[in-house]
């Protein structure tokens, strides 16, 4: 999962690096080319958009699975759910104490 997260970041970064390079060619150029130029920076920006897009509904998703999973798991096991969330209170109060 860190490794689809320092791709996903590394992509961007190129993505945007690229569009801001195409934006600062765009606006020294003149005519056609220009514009040849800015549509290719939108394009590229429209793509970061929808890789953004795609990443926010994964992570969404696996959310709510996880969410799902624990909600799951509390039912089948609802004693067991408090005495875990009763060792976690009694440790994070140690935690909290110590300071």
């Amino acid at each position: 999962m860190d490794n689809n997260k320092d791709k996903l970041f590394s992509d961007m970064k190129i993505v945007l690096s690229d569009a801001e390079d195409l934006l600062k060619a765009a606006a020294s150029s003149s005519g056609e080319r220009a514009v040849e130029l800015r549509e290719k920076a939108l394009i590229s920006l429209r793509r970061a958009k929808e890789v953004m897009q795609d990443a926010q509904s994964a992570v969404l998703e696996k959310g709510k699975a996880a969410a799902r999973a624990t909600d799951d798991y509390v039912h089948d096991h609802p004693w067991k759910a408090v005495g875990i969330a009763a060792a976690v209170g009694f440790v994070l109060g140690l935690i909290i104490n110590r300071r």
